[in-house]
C-alpha cells in the first residue's frame, strides 16, 4: 500500500511533464431552469447538493464530474466510490461485473458496459446506487443496482442543451500501423418540455472514442516433457463508436392517474486490432536444449456491433386514498454481430500465408416484462405485493471457417460451429413492509422468483435447469440525530447466466486463445450483509460503511492447455467465494473555492473450490483498493479546474491476478455569468511521463501453463 501512495504523491508532483495523453475540448451551449431543491436534503450554499442520501439508495449529481461530461455513461459512473473500470473496459460494482442497470428506473438485461456505454454523460442528470435492493428490485444483479436518471424538463419549463466536442491527437500512438491516428469527437442535444398535464424530454446523441493501444504478452505451456514458449508483442488498438435517441412522455390525466411511455435506442460499433509479432519456440523441460524455433505475425481483427432498443408503457393508477396500482410492460432488444477475422504470415516480409480464419456470430437478445405493484399506504407505513413475469430469449449463431495454405475456399471446422437458443422463464412474487417508529425507519421483504432455463445446441437434445430461490431483504435507518443516520440491511441475490458463458463450442479470440463456455453453468447466489453510518456536515457529506458477501458457484473464467500454443479460456463455476470491504464516501467544501470529493472501496477478496470436475484444487485471494477522487477549484470569473483519479489495485483471481490500473484526468471549464454556456478543456490519462496511467497487467498460471499480459493504452 505504502508503494501505491507512493506513486500517487511522486504523479502529482510530476504531473506537468507529459508523455502518453489525450487532450479534447468541449463547448456546451445551455438553456435552463434550475430544478427546486429539496431543504430535506444535504444543502451546499449556492450549490445543489452533490450527493444525497435516501433510506435505501445514495443519489450522486452526474454534473459534479466535469472530466466526463464529453464522453459516455462508462467515463461517469467510474468515479462512484464502490465502482471501478479496468483496462478492457469492464465495470465493477463492488469488484464485481454482476450488477443490475436501470435506466429511470426501467430494468436492463444486457451487459452493463455495453448498456452504459450506449448513453452520453451529458444526458445524465443524477445516478441512484442501491448496495442491498429490497424485494420489490428484481433479484438480478449480486452487486446491487445502479439507476442512471436522465435529463427531463424543470417544472413548467423548457430545456435545451447542446455539447460538442472534439478531441486532439495522443502524444504517443506506439508506433502503431493500422489504428495509429485514433479519433475522439461527440455532439449531444437534450431538450425538455413542461407544460399543463404533458412532460416530455429527449435527446440523440453521438460519439466516436477510438484508443491507441499497444500490448506486451508472455505465454509457455508444457506438454509431453516440451516446454513450448510464445512471448508476443504488437498494437492493440480499438476503434469504436456509438450514436442513438431517447423519448419520454408523461401525461397527468388527473391527481389520480399517470400514464408513462419510454423508448431508447441506440447503435455501437466497436473494432478491435490485435497485430501481433510471435517467437514460438520449443525446448526440452529438463535439459533446456532448444528442439525448434520460428516467427510469424499474426493479424487479427475483431469487430462487434449492435442495435439496444428499450421501449416501455406504464400506468399509475390512485384506486382510493391510500391504494395506489402501478403497472409496467416493456421490451429490451440487443441485435448483437460479430466477426472476428485472423491470418498467420510469414515473418520478415509478410509474403507467405499460413493460415486464415473468419469466425462470424449473430446473438441478438429479446427480453419482455411485465410488472405489476399493489401498494396500500397509512401514516407511518406502507405494504406493497407485487408479480413480475419475465421472459428473454438469446440465439447464438457462431461460427468458425478457415483455409490453409494454398486452399481457395473457407471450410467450416464443426468442432468450433454451432448455434444455440437460450431461455429463461421467470415468475417472481414479492412483498414489503415499510414502516417508522419514533427514530427508526425500516423496511423488510421477502421475494421468490421460479426460473426455467432451457438451453438448446446442435446435436444435442439441450439441458434444462428449473429452480425456485427466496430472497430476503431486510434494512433499518436509526437517526442518532437530525443530521447523524446509522444503517444497517441484508439482500440475498443473483447472477444468471448468458449464451457466451453456457456454449460449449470454442471461439477463437486470437492465435493463442479459445474461449468457451459450460452449458451446466448454476447462476451465482449470494448474499450481502451490510452497516453503515451516514452525516450530513455542515459543508459536506460523509458516509462509511462495512459489508460481508458469501458468493456460492462464482462464475470464474480459467485456463487449461488446448494444445501446444493454444490456451482453452472456460467459464466454470468455483466453490466459494467471500468478501468483507470497507466503503466511504467524503465530501466537502473547504472555504469558497475547493471542494474535495473522496471515496472508495477497500474489501478482501477470497475464492476457494475446485475446477475442472474437481481435479484442481485451488485457493486464492486478495486485499483490492479502489480510490475515486476529485478535487475541484472553483477561480473568478466563473472558471474551474479539477483533478480527477481513479485507482484500481491488483486482484486475486481463481488462477492468478489482475493488475493495478489507474487513470488520471485534469479538466478547466470556464462558465458564463448565467451559466448559459462553458467551454472545457480535458487532459486524459496525463501521465506526468511516469509510464504508469491507463495500463494493466492479467497474469494467469497453472502446473502446466503460465501467461501474463500488459496492456498499455
Amino acid at each position: 500500500m505504502i508503494k501505491h501512495i507512493a506513486t500517487v504523491v511522486l504523479f502529482l508532483l510530476s504531473a506537468s511533464r507529459a508523455d502518453a495523453s489525450n487532450t479534447h475540448l468541449q463547448i456546451v451551449l445551455a438553456d435552463t431552469i434550475p430544478k427546486k431543491v429539496s431543504l430535506a436534503e444535504i444543502v451546499i450554499k449556492g450549490k445543489k447538493p452533490p450527493v444525497t442520501f435516501k433510506i435505501d439508495r445514495q443519489v450522486f449529481r452526474a454534473s459534479e464530474f466535469m472530466g466526463a461530461q464529453n464522453g459516455s455513461g462508462i467515463d461517469l459512473i467510474k468515479n462512484l466510490p464502490s465502482v471501478s473500470v479496468n483496462a478492457q473496459g469492464e465495470i465493477n460494482f463492488r469488484g464485481s461485473s454482476s450488477f443490475q442497470v436501470l435506466i429511470n428506473g426501467r430494468p436492463t438485461q444486457g451487459d452493463p458496459s455495453f448498456v452504459i456505454g450506449q448513453l452520453a454523460a451529458s444526458s445524465i442528470e443524477s445516478i441512484e446506487v442501491v448496495s442491498t435492493p429490497g424485494a420489490s428490485f428484481d433479484a438480478e444483479g449480486k452487486s446491487g443496482v445502479i439507476n442512471i436518471i436522465t435529463k427531463t424538463a424543470p417544472e413548467k419549463g423548457v430545456m435545451t442543451q447542446v455539447n460538442v466536442m472534439t478531441g486532439a491527437p495522443p502524444f504517443n500512438d506506439f508506433d502503431n500501423e493500422r489504428y495509429d491516428q485514433p479519433q475522439r469527437r461527440s455532439v449531444d442535444l437534450s431538450m425538455g418540455y413542461q407544460k399543463g398535464k404533458w412532460d416530455l424530454s429527449g435527446g440523440i446523441n453521438y460519439l466516436r472514442n477510438d484508443q491507441a493501444g499497444y500490448r506486451e504478452g508472455d505465454v509457455f505451456t508444457v506438454l509431453n516433457s516440451v516446454k513450448t514458449s510464445y512471448p508476443s508483442v504488437g498494437e492493440r488498438s480499438f476503434k469504436r463508436y456509438n450514436y442513438g435517441g431517447r423519448l419520454n412522455v408523461a401525461y397527468v390525466a388527473s391527481d389520480k392517474n399517470r400514464y408513462d411511455f419510454s423508448l431508447y435506442r441506440g447503435y455501437r460499433f466497436q473494432s478491435r486490432v490485435a497485430d501481433l509479432l510471435y517467437s514460438n519456440s520449443k525446448s526440452n523441460v529438463f535439459t533446456g536444449s532448444l528442439i525448434n524455433s520460428f516467427v510469424y505475425f499474426n493479424e487479427n481483427t475483431q469487430e462487434k456491433n449492435g442495435v439496444f432498443d428499450l421501449y416501455a408503457v406504464s400506468a399509475s393508477n390512485r384506486l382510493k386514498e391510500n391504494v395506489l396500482l402501478d403497472q409496467s410492460l416493456q421490451y429490451e432488444g440487443a441485435q448483437l454481430e460479430g466477426l472476428t477475422t485472423n491470418t498467420n504470415f510469414s515473418y520478415p516480409g509478410l509474403r507467405e500465408i499460413y493460415q486464415e480464419t473468419i469466425n462470424p456470430s449473430a446473438n441478438p437478445l429479446s427480453a419482455y416484462r411485465y410488472k405489476l405493484d399493489l401498494t396500500i399506504k397509512k401514516e407511518k407505513s406502507s405494504f406493497l405485493v407485487g408479480y413480475q413475469f419475465r421472459y428473454d430469449i438469446q440465439k447464438g449463431n457462431f461460427e468458425y471457417r478457415y483455409r490453409n495454405i494454398g486452399g481457395t475456399d473457407f471450410l467450416i471446422d464443426p468442432l468450433f460451429t454451432n448455434k444455440l437458443v437460450l431461455q429463461n422463464n421467470i415468475h417472481g412474487g414479492y412483498f414489503q413492509f415499510n414502516g417508522a417508529a419514533s427514530n427508526l425507519n425500516y423496511q423488510v421483504g421477502l421475494r421468490a422468483e421460479h426460473m426455467n432455463r432451457r438451453l438448446s445446441f446442435q446435436g444435442s437434445n439441450g439441458e434444462r435447469l428449473r429452480l425456485l430461490n427466496l430472497f430476503p431483504s431486510y434494512r433499518f435507518d436509526y437517526a442518532l440525530s437530525e443530521k447523524t443516520h446509522l444503517k444497517h440491511s441484508f439482500s440475498r441475490r443473483i447472477k444468471r447466466t448468458n449464451n457466451y458463458e453456457l456454449n460449449p463450442f470454442p471461439e477463437r479470440e486470437h492465435s493463442e486463445t479459445l474461449e468457451k463456455g459450460d452449458p451446466s453453468l448454476l447462476p451465482e447466489l449470494s448474499a450481502l450483509w451490510e452497516l453503515g453510518i451516514e452525516k450530513k456536515l455542515k459543508k459536506g457529506v460523509l458516509s462509511f460503511s462495512v459489508y460481508h458477501q458469501r458468493i456460492k458457484n462464482p462464475i470464474q473464467r480459467v485456463n487449461n492447455v488446448f494444445n501446444d500454443s493454444i490456451l482453452n479460456r472456460i467459464y466454470t463455476n468455483a466453490g466459494l467465494a467471500k468478501q468483507t470491504g470497507v466503503e466511504f464516501n467524503f465530501l466537502y467544501r473547504v472555504g469558497k473555492r475547493w471542494q474535495i470529493s473522496v471515496g472508495g472501496n477497500t474489501y478482501r477478496y477470497d475464492i476457494n473450490g475446485s475446477l475442472f470436475n474437481s481435479s484442481l484444487p485451488f485457493s486464492n485471494g486478495s486485499w483490492v483498493y479502489v480510490l475515486n477522487s476529485t478535487q475541484t477549484i472553483t477561480l473568478p470569473s466563473n472558471w474551474f479546474v479539477q483533478l480527477g483519479i481513479n485507482y484500481l489495485s491488483l486482484r486475486a483471481t481463481a488462477q492468478g491476478e489482475d493488475g493495478a490500473f489507474f487513470t488520471p484526468n485534469l479538466s478547466v471549464k470556464k462558465s458564463s455569468t448565467n451559466n448559459r454556456w462553458n467551454f472545457q478543456i480535458n487532459w486524459l490519462y496525463m501521465d506526468g511521463g511516469l509510464g504508469i496511467s491507463n495500463r494493466q497487467r492479467i497474469t494467469t498460471k497453472g502446473a502446466d501453463f503460465y501467461t501474463t499480459t500488459n496492456y498499455i493504452y
